[in-house]
């Protein structure tokens, strides 16, 4: 049966059209973004604990499987429940799957503090976000060749529901993070089809609120899976006891629904069943999920700016409280800083060092980087195009590779070389 919720418009891809094949065309997104080297390389970035330092821990991959089913299951729970759906008329679950999975591609080495390095070298050459380099990867890097195209060739309501934030780098006056590249405004202008978001929305909170349903579920799914699972993490590591949360608690302004939550959490402590305790809310924030009608300036041409999820308060706040939790307990801890200035020093240099030989010569004094990453400098039309394809090698790299990156370049007793093969 087809799912009328989509129509044309929502499955029309921005390069040339593609093959028709046995699958739809959401569950090729997800399928291309599934066997991206991009994307297993998210087994090895770290989501809170540095990558490999424990084995249970969860990583930027764990991470995305997680958003992916949460994602998935409110599309289902939307479909069974909401009077606005039917069998032949709903959330496409393989869309979302696709848009979750690939809501971290971007990320680099060593988490936000990595994002905040980047960010910092790159100021003068457009900067850099997590999101806005996710929206490169899968426009301008994956499965690219010199011949047919660049990026994974995704179809618009794909790339519309990775585009978290809408404001240009450009528009903002002292931009932090939130934002997309000056260079990326073409892809606003497919995904909106001749509608000037730049123009109908204020820069900022105004225009990066503005989404599709696929991507307010996805929003919504991350917070699920890392307000709860960064808890627990936290815990079994020994970040959070029970002693700091109280502390923790006695600053913060909670009600008694929340102080409730938290003796719920303190028995699920003493008797072992940490996990068992919080994923069993994941069930009961998808429950909390109801969509409501809305009109926009893209509710006449897509049903995917028809409908707004509404999170029920009560879930929304118990979220917010355990996400707090973790950042002040574990974000903020000593530890994590001393590992957070670690990685920030180790990019800076493998920065510096690369750009030094790269950024400004016409002829390379070394041969530093792997030839294909060179010839792409060699074809570079200046010196901030050179700066993002030096970025985008970095913002690639894995925990453990930039690790041995930085160590092959100043550590005198380290002299692997097969990583460089």
């Amino acid at each position: 049966m087809n799912n009328t919720f989509y129509n044309s418009f929502d499955t029309q891809c921005r390069e040339d059209e593609r093959k028709n094949d046995y699958r739809t065309p959401f569950e090729q997104d997800r399928d291309r973004i599934i066997h991206t080297a991009s994307f297993r390389r998210l087994q090895a970035k770290t989501q809170v604990f540095l990558s490999g330092e424990y084995d249970f821990y969860r990583t930027r991959l764990t991470h995305s499987l997680e958003v992916a089913q949460i994602g998935r299951a409110i599309c289902s729970y939307l479909q069974r429940k909401s009077s606005f759906f039917s069998d032949t008329f709903y959330i496409d679950p393989h869309l979302v799957e696709a848009i979750c999975l690939s809501h971290d591609l971007g990320h680099p080495p060593f988490g936000h503090a990595g994002e905040r390095t980047l960010h910092a070298v790159m100021k003068q050459f457009g900067g850099f976000e997590g999101n806005a380099q996710t929206l490169r990867l899968l426009t301008e890097t994956v499965y690219s060749d010199k011949v047919s195209r660049k990026g994974m060739n995704p179809t618009r309501s794909f790339l519309d529901g990775v585009l978290k934030y809408k404001t240009l780098f450009g528009e903002l006056e002292n931009p932090k993070n939130h934002f997309i590249y000056n260079e990326q405004k073409q892809f606003l202008d497919f995904v909106f089809d001749g509608t000037d978001i730049t123009k109908a929305f204020k820069a900022g909170k105004a225009r990066d609120n503005f989404r599709s349903i696929e991507c307010q579920i996805m929003d919504w799914s991350d917070d699920v899976a890392y307000s709860l699972n960064d808890v627990a993490d936290g815990i079994h590591s020994g970040f959070i006891t029970q002693q700091k949360i109280e502390r923790w608690a006695e600053s913060q302004q909670l009600d008694e629904e929340l102080q409730l939550s938290l003796k719920k959490l303190f028995d699920a402590m003493k008797e072992g069943r940490v996990e068992r305790s919080l994923s069993s809310k994941i069930g009961k924030y998808i429950e909390s999920c109801s969509v409501a009608e809305t009109t926009n300036v893209m509710s006449g041409k897509t049903n995917r700016y028809r409908f707004n999820l509404v999170i029920d308060e009560k879930a929304r706040k118990e979220s917010q409280m355990f996400k707090k939790m973790s950042l002040d307990l574990v974000f903020l801890s000593p530890q994590l800083h001393q590992l957070e200035k670690k990685g920030d020093y180790l990019l800076k240099r493998i920065f510096d060092t690369f750009a030094d030989n790269y950024m400004e010569k016409e002829k390379f004094e070394l041969n530093l980087l792997p030839k294909y990453v060179e010839q792409n400098f060699k074809n570079a039309s200046d010196t901030n195009h050179r700066a993002r394809l030096l970025c985008d090698y970095i913002a690639g790299m894995t925990d453990g590779f930039a690790i041995r990156t930085y160590k092959r370049l100043f550590d005198p007793e380290f002299g692997s070389m097969v990583d460089l093969i």
